[in-house]
């Protein structure tokens, strides 16, 4: 094989131009997951913290959150909150569900990207347990319910422009992503997908 310095011009440049698209795909595959873990844990563009539990103090203010709900143009799930809003006060922890159905005739791996509205909240609204922590999967016409644990952070009422919000929205966008081998391989053998674990989805119960 020849080295890169020996080609042609013409040889260079479409060496060149391949490597762009194979760097540009895998940047695009794994864009959603790394913007997930970048703004989580900087609070950037309105998304929401991670926290590693529930918050020590609770106030008696209250706060109104809304659920909203979204997919890719391409992804062949419906999405919904299944409720659109609650109270609930600052520091007081609240658990929120979220629905999925594949409406498709194959299964669907989706990673859910997400943040919270206004912007200034971002830093503020943490997020205990969610389904957007791991990648998804659904088998044919399977609906499920995805949990969200999360509490307002009490030091928002310290702060010089959140301390001014009474309503959140935390919205939730679905992308397709590549099946993970384990399912592909149950597929291929004939056998169900590779089930998920407790934390990722909660079947409804009929």
């Amino acid at each position: 094989m020849k080295k890169f310095k020996d080609m042609s011009p013409v040889a260079r440049t479409a060496a060149t131009a391949t490597g762009v698209v194979v760097v540009m795909g895998a940047l695009a595959w794994a864009a959603v997951p790394f913007y997930n873990w970048f703004c989580s844990v900087t609070g950037y563009g309105g998304t929401t913290m991670l926290a590693d539990g529930e918050s020590e103090i609770v106030l008696d203010r209250e706060i109104l959150v809304r659920f909203s709900a979204a997919v890719a143009d391409d992804m062949p799930w419906r999405f919904r909150a299944v409720e659109p809003e609650m109270r609930i006060r600052i520091g007081e922890t609240g658990l929120a569900f979220y629905e999925a159905t594949n409406m498709s005739d194959k299964p669907i791996a989706g990673t859910a990207a997400y943040n919270v509205a206004p912007y200034a909240a971002g830093e503020f609204f943490d997020k205990i347990e969610c389904f957007c922590f791991t990648l998804q999967v659904l088998q044919p016409g399977e609906t499920v319910l995805m949990p969200v644990s999360f509490y307002v952070d009490p030091e928002m009422v310290n702060h010089r422009e959140a301390k001014y919000i009474n309503a959140i929205t935390l919205n939730y966008t679905f992308y397709e992503s590549p099946m993970p081998a384990d399912n592909l391989q149950a597929g291929l053998q004939g056998g169900a997908a590779a089930p998920l674990t407790s934390d990722e989805t909660v079947a409804i119960q009929n």
